[in-house]
């Protein structure tokens, strides 16, 4: 009986990695818009009945999509950091990553960084998955914080207002970081996701395009701006 079980949760397992599979085919032809479970059984030669025993809806669908790629693009980030001899070289690492990543993925990097979805609510299962690749470069910030080589700019404000309340929350996950860094790192952080962002949608053709050496050098003032040395 056992044995039975474990074949049936193997089979379910494999399908549900091919109407995943399926449905990011469609996202490169149709974008997330026109999603469709009709369509993705039809590649599957499904009835829809079938295919709704995996997923009851299109935002099921999309949830799973969306979490797999936020975990993808968070392990690559992950072992970036992981491999990186110095703080510094691993925020270089984890930016890299990101934008590797994103070349490699651009429907499902639209998906979690492109236009919202119309009629689409991300539940709460999509926020730990969507905070990897933050805590990634947070826990880099805690070890140059340890190892002495995180350097803030001695013009550096300090945070105030309701700045420092939304600054809570990394501060649990980074103890021991000024509130002035995280500040930074915030405004680095969005500043990378808008540089790949820029490139993958095509903004920089025509100016910084191939983006190579331009990448490398942001990320790296970024750093300086964090002020990871």
């Amino acid at each position: 009986m056992n044995a039975g079980r474990t074949a049936r949760d193997r089979a379910r397992a494999e399908l549900t990695h091919e109407i995943k599979d399926a449905a990011r085919r469609q996202l490169a032809i149709e974008g997330a818009e026109r999603l469709s479970l009709r369509a993705v059984s039809r590649e599957l030669g499904m009835v829809s009945s079938a295919l709704y025993r995996y997923f009851p809806s299109r935002d099921d669908l999309l949830t799973a999509l969306i979490i797999d790629a936020y975990n993808a693009l968070g392990s690559e980030a992950e072992t970036a950091a992981k491999n990186a001899p110095t703080p510094r070289e691993a925020w270089l690492a984890v930016c890299r990553a990101v934008r590797s990543w994103a070349i490699a993925h651009p429907q499902e990097y639209a998906l979690i960084y492109g236009s919202p979805v119309a009629g689409y609510k991300a539940p709460e299962s999509t926020i730990e998955p969507a905070g990897r690749v933050a805590i990634a470069l947070l826990g880099i910030l805690s070890e140059a914080q340890a190892s002495g080589v995180l350097t803030p700019p001695a013009d550096t404000p300090e945070p105030s207002g309701l700045m420092v309340e939304q600054l809570g929350i990394l501060a649990e996950l980074a103890p021991g970081v000024p509130l002035k860094v995280l500040a930074r790192a915030m405004i680095a952080l969005t500043q990378l996701y808008g540089m790949v962002s820029f490139e993958l949608f095509g903004q920089l053709v025509g100016t910084m395009d191939p983006a190579d050496e331009f990448f490398a050098d942001a990320t790296g003032q970024l750093a300086t701006f964090i002020g990871i040395g």
